[in-house]
């Protein structure tokens, strides 16, 4: 096995080269393949209606059509789905990543072409090897077996041809054959729809192999490990499985969760591994150890715009290029992909760290912050702030959420929160105080509206019982690696929900 570990190392590493090319010539590398989509799609539904062939220039480009988001390309999808071709993109598609987003109870369906799966989202998931093998050149990791946190998969009853399922599905299902035998559970457990059970049957298939990595959700991957030290009667994951040895994540903030993974795995080797990959396209991975920006994928099939999020929701505003970019600054994702996406508004806002590679840093959805008052509260200013107390108080976070409580005659408005903690703070009080003097100092219009209580008062926080989220997040069949929960929202819509439950708890 160290033959073939050895070997399959070598052939990652040989990748290194043509990602340095791009991080040094990101403008040329964007505008060649803006160039490639847009002469690949010219003869489609939509590249006749726009005229892509007269298009020569990514100011034309932006020029020929406004900025688009699902309602405005779901009637073309759906379409596509029922089996016509040729619409957005010219190759047959037949897979469709099903996406629940993080604001609404619908589901959406990404087109996923063979291109994009073979030249963003698997060849994202090789370079995360490649970038790992090379920052490790000591790595064991294919001696051992790939624990994947799979999703769910169901055939579209729409079409016999058409089938979807969550991202993750999609891809195991297509995986060749020869890959199958570096990963566990096999892909009739992968595949399950139903959670509990599937992480029952995946605790078991798991326990004995020799598992060296793992790729999934911080959220369900804490529920299998903690499982798996309950049959097995360890104390941690290295008794398990002696040589784990890096942890791939991605989807939500991983901060609240590093304590605990640390307490599962302790090992200062252990190797934590971030990407940024939606079912819309595979965007970034954590190309440093020692710094937790992603490096923006250039070479995936995706041309990428950027709308700054004072911008948002002007149908005027200007998009930038990657030359027009500033440090430290939220915009909001727009992409064009060899999957038939055009324009599209993918909801994740980010901000750039480094410009000499680009580098960024995802700082939340745009539509998921709180902004009844002005105060403009991203993810990012959460979760930091959340941090900041955890640590001074000894706790540990599992599940939040939060939203307004907006103005009445004899009350100002505030902030509220619902939070499960799997170490409560000795000192509740303590712990609200924490988080709003580190929300005054991550956000200025927080700090002015909180100033002598005259337009916010203090935090209102609600302490969930164990399992509370996972009820509620059950309820509303939202079970599964796709699925996150909402921790911002700009009404009380989520509040509301889990608060019933909270009463239902408390009789």
């Amino acid at each position: 096995m160290s033959i073939i570990n050895n070997i399959v190392s070598w052939i990652m590493k040989k990748r290194i080269h043509q990602i340095e090319l791009f991080m040094k010539y990101p403008h040329e590398v964007q505008q060649e393949w803006l160039s490639n989509l847009v002469n690949t799609a010219r003869n489609t539904e939509w590249g006749k209606q726009y005229d892509f062939k007269s298009i020569d220039s990514p100011q034309e480009f932006k020029q020929r059509f406004p900025i688009q988001n699902y309602d405005s390309v779901k009637p073309f999808i759906e379409r596509m789905m029922k089996g016509e071709k040729n619409i957005l993109w010219p190759s047959n598609i037949t897979w469709f990543a099903k996406s629940s987003g993080t604001t609404s109870d619908k589901s959406k369906f990404i087109p996923v072409s063979e291109e994009s799966l073979e030249e963003c989202h698997y060849k994202g998931g090789k370079d995360m090897l490649a970038i790992y093998c090379n920052n490790r050149p000591e790595t064991k990791i294919f001696t051992g077996k790939s624990l994947v946190m799979g999703g769910s998969h169901q055939i579209n009853q729409l079409n016999d041809e058409s089938c979807y399922g969550d991202l993750s599905a999609v891809l195991i299902q297509n995986l060749p054959i020869w890959a199958e035998f570096l990963r566990v559970p096999d892909i009739s457990i992968a595949l399950m729809d139903e959670w509990e059970a599937k992480i029952e049957k995946m605790a078991h298939a798991t326990m004995h192999e020799d598992v060296t990595n793992i790729s999934g959700v911080p959220t369900w991957t804490l529920i299998l490990a903690k499982r798996i030290l309950e049959l097995t009667g360890k104390s941690n994951l290295l008794e398990v499985w002696p040589n784990l040895e890096l942890y791939i994540h991605g989807a939500v903030n991983f901060t609240p969760y590093r304590d605990q993974f640390h307490k599962l795995i302790p090992s200062k080797e252990m190797y934590y591994l971030e990407t940024y990959n939606a079912s819309e396209g595979f965007f970034g991975i954590q190309d440093q150890s020692n710094n937790n920006d992603m490096l923006l994928m250039l070479d995936y099939g995706i041309y990428y715009e950027f709308l700054p999020m004072e911008d948002y929701g002007n149908p005027f505003a200007k998009t930038l290029d990657l030359s027009e970019v500033e440090l430290n600054k939220n915009y909001a994702i727009i992409i064009s992909t060899n999957g038939g996406l055009w324009r599209y508004l993918i909801g994740d806002t980010i901000r750039f760290t480094c410009l000499n590679p680009f580098r960024i840093q995802i700082t939340g959805r745009t539509r998921h912050f709180i902004n009844a008052f002005g105060e403009e509260l991203i993810i990012e200013n959460a979760e930091q702030a959340l941090t900041a107390a955890t640590k001074a108080t000894n706790s540990i976070i599992k599940d939040y959420t939060a939203g307004p409580i907006y103005f009445s005659e004899k009350e100002n408005g505030g902030h509220e929160w619902i939070i499960e903690f799997e170490k409560q703070p000795e000192n509740i009080e303590a712990f609200i105080d924490l988080l709003d003097e580190n929300l005054k100092r991550q956000n200025s219009d927080y700090e002015a509206k909180r100033h002598k209580d005259m337009a916010l008062h203090r935090p209102l926080l609600h302490l969930a019982p164990s399992g509370t989220f996972y009820t509620w997040m059950k309820s509303k069949g939202k079970l599964g690696g796709q699925h996150k929960v909402p921790r911002l929202a700009n009404d009380r819509k989520y509040l509301n929900e889990l608060l019933e439950i909270l009463v239902e708890q408390a009789i």
